[in-house]
């Protein structure tokens, strides 16, 4: 991305994702804090060692032993089992702040999950397609194990 490339367009991200699972609100939300906190893996089934204090202005980060780690963000707000919103710069090793909300809600036959990423930086369009990936990813993961099947 060079200094001309730089608009408000180029310089956001957002994406939105709806989850529907089929299992009650406090067991899906028991599987969201699972899977982004110690069971949370690459898609090829590494642990990332990550750790959330699910309270407001807890932590979420990576924890690699010894004192070393990536902060990630801090619970911005929480309402169990309805609401997980972190702020905070993600995985990015460059400027980039984050916004990411779970809004969980009853459906028929279970709960639905609203997901909502917005971020603000320099993101180029690799890393916002793996983003996506990720995330998707990630939220099967919580579908399979709230659904009561495996990681």
């Amino acid at each position: 991305m060079t200094a001309t490339d730089q608009t408000l367009e180029n310089l956001t991200l957002t994406i939105n994702q709806e989850i529907r699972v089929q299992a009650p609100l406090d067991v899906t939300f028991a599987a969201l804090l699972e899977q982004l906190g110690p069971g949370n893996e690459t898609p090829e089934g590494k642990s990332l060692n990550m750790k959330i204090e699910a309270w407001p202005g807890g932590r979420w980060y990576r924890d690699l032993g010894d004192g070393n780690g990536h902060f990630w963000a801090n619970v911005q707000a929480i309402k169990r089992p309805t609401l997980l919103e972190f702020a905070g710069p993600l995985f990015a090793s460059f400027p980039m702040v984050s916004n990411v909300q779970y809004r969980l809600s009853e459906v028929d036959g279970g709960t639905l999950i609203a997901f909502k990423h917005t971020a603000l930086g320099f993101v180029s369009d690799e890393h916002k397609a793996g983003m996506n990936k990720g995330w998707t990813s990630m939220h099967d993961r919580v579908r399979k194990q709230a659904e009561g099947g495996s990681r």
